[in-house]
């Protein structure tokens, strides 16, 4: 910890805030949201915008963003053409927003305005991530809680950053540690895990979860099965973005492998126990794994070509400069 603020005073100064609310069919808590928000914005004493993403509303959220947006200076609007989902809200919020900490933040009222000051200190402390954790979380045990428990061991144990809890939207960035991320499909869970991999201080902290009073969830059970696929995508990006050949060429050579085991098996079966090529399928499948094991091998190539393409092509570094000391 020392060691962290030591390396917090090297930090510039940060100054403005800025609060991203993705909104999908929220017209009653936008109101008293916004009350609350600005309230507990208040007391940090801190200059601040507030970024609300409309995520194709349908029930007249839109409305009450622009009647808010009349009355606030510091509250802005993105309205999008439909519902493109929360990862692309916070998405297109972290690339207007212009604070040197970013906090997104859910739009149903069951985040607490009042715990930004909490997260605000770890930053303070020289944290350069801070996740919320709902550790007394509101919300119905099977459907909700259990699977988010599953899924949270699960990213800590794959990703290597070991949190309580991935899928709480109220956290805290410095805004350069973002500067360099993309999100897709649900992967807005994972930037505590792209923030360790630049490596950013990530800690968290417990923060209160209220019971939803108005409007419905638009979550399932549902969602854990994309969050399972992106998580083995963004494992992927960690360990193999820069050299996929690794990976395609390991499953290629494995199989080839397994195609020289099970051929030399049908032979030692043909010569010493009389047993014909054609009454076992091992010449078949040696001949199978040794096709796949090559055409693995020749995909990891072809792989390989197309990283060294992306990074040259559009002049992107394989590492990260934190500072330069002359």
């Amino acid at each position: 910890m020392e060691r962290i603020k030591e390396q917090s005073m090297a930090h510039k100064p940060l100054e403005t805030l800025s609060i991203l609310i993705p909104v999908y069919n929220e017209v009653d808590n936008i109101l008293p949201l916004f009350e609350r928000l600005s309230a507990a914005l208040k007391k940090t004493d801190r200059p601040y915008e507030v970024i609300f993403i409309d995520d194709g509303s349908t029930d007249g959220t839109l409305d009450a963003l622009i009647d808010i947006n009349r009355k606030n200076q510091n509250i802005k609007m993105i309205s999008f053409t439909r519902n493109f989902g929360q990862t692309a809200a916070l998405s297109a919020g972290i690339d207007s927003c212009k604070g040197d900490i970013i906090i997104p933040m859910d739009g149903d009222l069951q985040n607490d305005p009042e715990d930004i000051l909490l997260l605000l200190q770890k930053i303070e402390e020289g944290y350069d991530v801070v996740s919320g954790w709902r550790k007394d979380r509101k919300d119905p045990f099977l459907n909700r809680r259990l699977p988010s428990v599953i899924a949270n061991k699960m990213i800590s144990f794959i990703g290597g950053v070991h949190l309580h809890d991935y899928g709480c939207t109220l956290k805290a960035y410095r805004k350069d540690i973002l500067k360099n991320i993309r999100l897709y499909g649900e992967m807005h869970r994972f930037i505590p895990i792209y923030a360790k991999w630049v490596g950013a201080h990530v800690t968290e902290v417990p923060v209160k979860h209220l019971a939803r009073k108005a409007g419905s969830s638009k979550y399932g059970i549902g969602r854990v099965f994309k969050v399972i696929l992106d998580l083995m995508v963004v494992k992927f990006l960690m360990s193999y973005s820069q050299k996929p050949i690794y990976v395609f060429g390991g499953m290629g050579l494995l199989m080839v492998l397994g195609a020289f085991i099970s051929g030399g098996y049908a032979i030692y079966l043909k010569l010493l126990k009389g047993v014909s090529f054609i009454l076992t399928p091992l010449p078949l499948l040696s001949v199978l794994l040794l096709m796949l094991g090559f055409l693995s091998i020749l995909m990891g190539f072809l792989a390989e070509i197309l990283t060294r393409t992306y990074y040259e092509s559009q002049g992107k570094p394989t590492y990260h400069i934190k500072e330069t000391i002359p």
